[in-house]
């Protein structure tokens, strides 16, 4: 079973990036599948999450309005498109996958790190935006 992210990159500051996660091995349609960032010096910090089950979406405050999460009909590959990029998303970003009920809420929630314990991770895309 592997998670791996692609579409990561330079842009300017403004510009647009599609990220994705593939899985190998299993279907998203029972789990739910948060993407992550990690800036330099930072934590890593969830921005948004999909349910495989029904398609709930949830995200993080401050990428609201710029950021959308959505998932191929197969449920193999779940996208973050992300748009108006500033130099502060600058980051390594994420995906993982977990079956808990709870898990979106904790991907999003500002105290919350589920991340390390998320049932399948993938490795990590570098997306830098220039200023």
């Amino acid at each position: 079973v592997q998670l791996v992210e692609s579409g990561g990159g330079l842009v300017q500051a403004g510009g647009s990036l599609r990220l994705s996660c593939t899985a190998s091995r299993f279907t998203f349609e029972d789990y739910y599948i948060g993407w992550f960032r990690q800036a330099p010096g930072k934590e890593r910090e969830g921005v948004a999450c999909i349910s495989g089950k029904d398609g709930a979406i949830m995200y993080k405050d401050s990428v609201k309005g710029r950021f959308t999460i959505s998932s191929d009909d197969a449920k193999t590959t779940v996208y973050l498109q992300m748009s108006n990029l500033r130099p502060e998303d600058t980051a390594v970003y994420s995906c993982a996958a977990d079956s808990g009920l709870f898990y979106c809420g904790k991907v999003v929630s500002p105290t919350r790190r589920p991340f390390s314990t998320s049932d399948y991770r993938g490795q990590g895309i570098q997306v830098t935006v220039s200023s």
